[in-house]
């Protein structure tokens, strides 16, 4: 019986700090996109001569933060 409260108690535990790490490992993802990923794309794309595309994907990001940097 204590087996059996001890393995629950034990999955509680260990369930909230899984869930604790994918939380801290989503956001360190989104920073490492945002701040490191997206600008050496845009920067590689304008080097490779695609600033027709790179441009209007900046344009987009831009605005996109703006209205959600007002909320957030």
């Amino acid at each position: 019986m204590l087996m059996i409260i001890f393995i629950i108690c034990m999955l509680a535990v260990f369930g909230k700090l899984v869930l604790l790490a994918v939380k801290g490992a989503w956001g360190l993802t989104k920073i490492m996109f945002s701040l490191v990923f997206l600008p050496i794309v845009l920067i590689g794309l304008v080097l490779k001569g695609l600033i027709i595309i790179a441009l209007p994907v900046l344009v987009v990001i831009g605005i996109g933060s703006l209205l959600l940097g007002a909320v957030v």
